[in-house]
């Protein structure tokens, strides 16, 4: 007597992740126009109607791997800023190129994070993560300044700046736009962004 079939099951929390694994390598293959949930599906290897157990429709599936990557974002952040030496500017600095590091290794998803309108970004976990990891960057303020984002608008001028010069550096690099030698060696570009990124950081 044969022993019954088992179909393949996954646990709860690895077919989730499996499906935000597999949104991620579709989304930077394919882009967001080709995205879709049977893509996912079929690169996860599961049935097109699996992703239903965990996502209403492909929008859902890029609102967490959107916060998942809004997680990375913070993560890259402060792993920067944990192994910097000196004091409050250089982790700033370090935070900084934390975050271009973050975005040139992911284009797609950092695009996904910030230039699309797919992900729900009022509703959590991705409005929890994107707060997380903006919180780095108005805690940085607030220490090197003492100026509180929420409450001192000078504040708010500085974190701008801060975010602005570290956003465009990170779509300058990944579009290529800055005509650097294919060869740079890594520690000379770190130290070349390193030094871009001083220039925004702020003073009391």
């Amino acid at each position: 007597m044969k022993p019954p079939q088992t179909r393949k099951t996954y646990h709860h929390g690895d077919l989730r992740q499996t499906l935000i694994a597999a949104a991620e390598a579709e989304l930077a293959e394919k882009g967001l126009e080709a995205f879709s949930l049977r893509g996912c599906a079929k690169r996860a290897g599961v049935s097109h109607a699996a992703p239903a157990h965990h996502f209403k429709d492909a929008d859902a599936l890029l609102s967490a791997l959107a916060a998942e990557g809004f997680d990375r974002l913070r993560a890259s952040m402060t792993t920067a800023m944990a192994g910097a030496e000196g004091g409050l500017e250089e982790k700033y600095v370090a935070s900084g190129v934390g975050y271009v590091d973050f975005a040139c290794a992911n284009p797609a998803l950092f695009h996904l994070m910030f230039g699309s309108r797919r992900p729900d970004h009022e509703r959590p976990p991705l409005s929890d993560a994107g707060s997380e990891a903006f919180a780095v960057l108005t805690g940085n303020i607030l220490a090197m300044t003492g100026r509180d984002y929420a409450t001192d608008p000078a504040a708010g001028e500085d974190v701008i700046a801060a975010w602005a010069m570290v956003h465009g550096l990170s779509e300058l690099l990944i579009g290529g736009k800055l005509h650097l030698p294919a060869d740079m060696p890594r520690q000379a570009l770190e130290a070349l962004i390193s030094a871009v990124i001083r220039r925004s950081a702020p003073r009391r």
